[in-house]
């Protein structure tokens, strides 16, 4: 079982957040409100697919920052997340990780550390 079962990653700015993720990982993400809390889920496929999903959230309870959590996307190349993000974004290159493959860590438009993987 994979240990991660859903993430948040606080934002401040819901739309300049959702365009940052959806141009960076090729993704789209699905606006929701819960309560009053706005929402961006990242997409998730039902089944045996690899990793865990999770949402953007804008909350007085939640607040980005480079020290927050990391948490780490899956992407099918390093080299094109890096060419879709401004090259300040690039907090640590593409770094190989022996038989695991590579990461990097790239910052999201709320200021938060975001971690990329590929094998």
């Amino acid at each position: 079982m994979n240990p991660v079962g859903w993430f948040e990653i606080a934002v401040t700015d819901m739309e300049r957040a959702i365009t940052f993720y959806e141009n960076a990982l090729g993704v789209s993400l699905a606006r929701k409100e819960m309560g009053g809390t706005q929402m961006a889920w990242f997409p998730v496929e039902e089944g045996n697919a690899y990793g865990a999903t999770g949402t953007l959230i804008q909350s007085a309870d939640c607040s980005p920052g480079s020290s927050s959590t990391v948490i780490y996307f899956n992407v099918n190349s390093i080299d094109d997340v890096i060419a879709r993000v401004a090259e300040s974004a690039v907090l640590h290159p593409k770094t190989q990780i022996g038989d695991s493959g590579f990461y990097a860590h790239i910052e999201d438009s709320e200021g938060n550390r975001v971690g990329i993987h590929c094998h």
